[in-house]
């Protein structure tokens, strides 16, 4: 691989730490335990094994890669889930873990605009909806 490349795929992993960062600084506001660091180490990772299916191995079948990391990472969020009581906790958690891998590896793709369009609306449901939600459910939690 040439250095070239490689300087290239580095800048691609900063990106995928940024956008990650993002979405990890939500969950971290909420007090959450997958916070700001577990974001960005899901979406560094998924990017790096992205683009080492596509740079190292490009005669071999890169879609194998990305559907194990699909795999793994929902095995890392069904870790993050628990159930209480009388409620579910953290399942937006395990599913921003989820989102915030699919933007890595659309970052490892070269896919930076559907990346950072796709944090964009990931950060907006977080935040902005969460929001939202407060004002249209009533504290029955009827709709």
């Amino acid at each position: 691989m040439s250095l070239e490349t490689q300087f290239v795929a580095a800048l691609q992993l900063l990106l995928a730490a940024l956008l990650s960062m993002v979405i990890g600084m939500n969950r971290e506001r909420r007090e959450k335990d997958a916070g700001l660091r577990t974001h960005m180490l899901v979406g560094i990772g998924a990017c790096l094994f992205t683009l080492l299916s596509v740079l190292a191995f490009p005669e071999n079948d890169t879609a194998r890669v990305a559907s194990n990391i699909v795999t793994g990472i929902g095995f890392l969020g069904a870790g993050v889930i628990y159930k209480g009581a009388n409620h579910v906790h953290d399942l937006t958690t395990a599913a921003s873990i989820w989102a915030t891998a699919s933007l890595g590896m659309a970052v490892g793709l070269g896919a930076w605009f559907l990346a950072i369009c796709a944090t964009l609306v990931v950060w907006g449901t977080l935040d902005v909806m969460w929001h939202v939600k407060d004002k249209i459910i009533d504290t029955e939690g009827k709709v």
